[in-house]
Order: structure tokens, then C-alpha cells, then sequence
């Protein structure tokens, strides 16, 4: 959506955000995994999802909280509700999808590729069933950020492997963490993603770029701890981007009730 049109449809947006309040998601209409079990981890290291060729997937180290971010396909800032044990409680799980499903064709390119959206519904109807999972969404409208191109020069160059796994952070890795900003095969929709977890709001991509990019720009400064988001928004404006601040629909997952899973 042009970035006009997306700053002269705030009457729309409150017009469907009074639609969709309080929506409770249900638990009953969502495939379902063949098999899965559900343990607490045995190791403190945090992990993420994992899928693979056939549709199998497995979570190390996951928190309830994170499982619901990758259920509902939101960041963090979007789940309210959570309780302390889900935020600190860790769970392994290894779910394999019927052989009827869509996902059992499933050839991800790499371990880290995201679920699609069967396999997170199927993720929505193990959180019912094994957490008791009770959760309905909200839209309202609140602050969000527009990526769009400042006018500079473009420091974005044509992604060298487009077989590799995509990924933008840090300058040495990671998370980004006010050093520089770096990207390998990054699509900017998914740097807007990456972008959203730092600055607690959607950041939504309205620079129509396609394809994927390599790109490294650095921050450098005096203060041995610098503020992360100030690193983003001058590293951004080295590539030749920027954000806008803006409003549109916020999605939330509210938690009404959750229990912890049974051992297997």
C-alpha cells in the first residue's frame, strides 16, 4: 500500500478494529498434529523452531510466550496476559504432521525456514489442547513505523547467495544490539519483521523493494553501550531508508487462561 493511502485510512482501520475486539480464537476448527510430545527442557540454553522435509518440526528451549508468537505469527510486544511462568518455563517439542496434510510435502530449505501457516495452526491446536490455551485477538489502531526510502542512494547490494539462510542483526551476529546494522539474503519485509522486535511496534515495509539484499552499515560512537534503537534509525539512514512514524491496526493475542502441560 503506498505509504498516502496507508496515512488517510485511520477512520477504516478504527472501523474494523471495532469489529474485531475480543474475537476469541477457536480451538476445535485447526488441523491438528499427528503426534507430539511436549516435555520441559532439560537445558538452559534458549533455541527456536526447527522444520524439516516432510513436515516434522521441533522447538528447543521454547517458553509458552514464544510458542504463541510463533503460533499467531506476532513478536513479543503483541501477547498480553502472560503470567510469569510462561515467560520463564522452558518446553521441548517434537510434532510430526498426518500424512493427509498439505505441510507433509513440505521441502523447507533450511532448518531455520519458518512454519507455514498449517503447521502454525496445528501449533494453535496443540497450545488448546496440551496447555489449555484460552486466548482471543484484538486489533486496535496504535503507533507503528513505515520503512520507506529517504532519498539517498540505495547501499543495499543484489544478494551474492540467494540459497543462503536469510538474516540481518548485528555487525558480528546476532540480535541487533547498537553496533551497526548487517543483512545476508535479507528481504526487506523481513528486515521490517526483525526491525519490529527491537522498537516494541509494527514496522511495516511500504518501500516496494523486491528481492533480497546484502547490506552492512556501521555505528560507531564514544559510548561503549550505545542506545540500540538510535543505532537503527542512523543505520537505516545509511542504506537509504528510513521510518516514519504512523498509525494502523495493531494485532494482539490476549492469554484469558493457559495451564502447564502434563508430562508425557
Amino acid at each position: 500500500m503506498p505509504v498516502s493511502k496507508c496515512l488517510n485510512y485511520g477512520a477504516a482501520i478504527c472501523a474494523v478494529a471495532a469489529l474485531s475486539l475480543g474475537q476469541q480464537i477457536p480451538a476445535t476448527d485447526s488441523p491438528q498434529f499427528e503426534v507430539a510430545s511436549v516435555k520441559p527442557t532439560q537445558s538452559r540454553a534458549i533455541g527456536g523452531a526447527s522444520t524439516y522435509p516432510g513436515g516434522r518440526v521441533a522447538f528447543r528451549g521454547c517458553t509458552f510466550v514464544y510458542l504463541v508468537q510463533l503460533a499467531f505469527d506476532i513478536q513479543e510486544f503483541q501477547v498480553l496476559g502472560a503470567t510469569d511462568w510462561m515467560q520463564t518455563e522452558r518446553y521441548d517439542i517434537d510434532a510430526t504432521v498426518p500424512p493427509t496434510s498439505q505441510s507433509r510435502h513440505s521441502m523447507p530449505p533450511y532448518a531455520k525456514a519458518p512454519m507455514n501457516e498449517e503447521q502454525r495452526r496445528m501449533l494453535q491446536s496443540l497450545l488448546a489442547e496440551r496447555f489449555r490455551l484460552r486466548s482471543h485477538r484484538e486489533t486496535r489502531e496504535g503507533p507503528v513505523y513505515l520503512l520507506v526510502r529517504n532519498g539517498r542512494p540505495l547501499k543495499l547490494a543484489d544478494a551474492k547467495d540467494k540459497s543462503a539462510y536469510p538474516w540481518s542483526g548485528s555487525l558480528h551476529g546476532g540480535m541487533i544490539t547498537g553496533d551497526g546494522l548487517a543483512g545476508s539474503n535479507e528481504s526487506v519485509p523481513d528486515l521490517a519483521w526483525r526491525l519490529s522486535r527491537c522498537l516494541d511496534r509494527p514496522v511495516l515495509n511500504r518501500t516496494e523493494l523486491p528481492g533480497s539484499y546484502d547490506f552492512r552499515a556501521e555505528y560507531s560512537l564514544d559510548d561503549p553501550h550505545p542506545d540500540v534503537i538510535a543505532s537503527i534509525f542512523a543505520c537505516l539512514h545509511d542504506l537509504g531508508l528510513k521510518l516514519e512514524p504512523s498509525k494502523g491496526p495493531v494485532e494482539k493475542i490476549v492469554i484469558e487462561s493457559a495451564e502447564k502441560p502434563a508430562a508425557n
